[in-house]
């Protein structure tokens, strides 16, 4: 069934000299960010959200992408708001979360900001996608009830996970991990104690790994995976402007 939400599009408020890209998970859609996105811009911020191929659409479009070609979608976008603005920051959900990561590994940002991004999964089975793949082509999601906490109306995503996609976000996962070392840029890890999705020492993985000299970690209470959308949201937001701010006054990242 084709997504019909219009939330479910990207969108930009692109007024501002600091710019952040939103990057939403696997089988999510840039609904998961846009109160995030609306919230930063209320602050000064100008935001970008973005689709992934394969996202906002139907599952069966989702089975003919790979880890490449969000890869290249992230870089494409990165590209752009890089040229646009004085400052610019990366961040990203669950896999954006570990797109963002992989970002800040290639150029200089700002900042980088992985939400929910995993270094380790809970799901036992991900690394068995490729087996999987050709008998279970569509693996339906495990419901959660913390689900019911989020905002309904931007709670926009597929129901089930294209199979093989498991395996891309293995990738993604395996080579942001590997080089985490390039990363110089202030980090600001996000992480809900809630969360059923991501180990919960994903955090530290990642602020082990990077190089940064600012790096610091947004401890969510009860919030579920999708996090951008709970009740706590505005703590994410507020920690964020906080942060991003900090990181111009302190002239850390990109500027000119």
């Amino acid at each position: 069934m084709t997504i019909a939400s219009p939330l479910a599009q990207p969108f930009a408020f692109p007024e501002g000299n600091h710019g952040i890209l939103l990057i939403h998970g696997l089988t999510g859609s840039p609904a998961h960010m846009r109160l995030l996105g609306e919230g930063l811009h209320a602050r000064g911020f100008a935001v970008r959200g973005i689709c992934l191929p394969g996202h906002g659409e139907t599952p069966e479009k989702m089975m003919d992408c790979t880890w490449e070609d969000w890869l290249l979608s992230a870089r494409t976008a990165a590209r752009e708001m890089a040229d646009a603005y004085r400052y610019f920051t990366v961040c990203g959900l669950s896999m954006g979360g570990v797109l963002a990561l992989m970002l800040a590994e290639e150029r200089d940002v700002t900042a980088c900001v992985p939400i929910s991004a995993p270094m380790k999964t809970v799901n036992k089975l991900r690394p068995l996608a490729p087996f999987l793949a050709p008998f279970h082509p569509m693996m339906q999601k495990r419901v959660d009830p913390a689900r019911a906490t989020l905002h309904a109306e931007y709670d926009v995503g597929y129901e089930v996970t294209p199979t093989a996609c498991y395996h891309s976000l293995s990738v993604l996962m395996r080579k942001a991990r590997q080089h985490l070392n390039l990363i110089h840029c202030p980090v600001l890890a996000v992480q809900s104690h809630g969360d059923r999705v991501v180990t919960a020492d994903s955090p530290k993985i990642i602020l082990d790994g990077v190089s940064s000299s600012v790096k610091m970690q947004l401890w969510l209470d009860d919030a579920p995976h999708v996090c951008t959308i709970s009740p706590e949201y505005g703590k994410i937001t507020d920690a964020m402007a906080r942060f991003l701010r900090r990181c111009e006054e302190e002239n850390y990242g990109l500027s000119s």
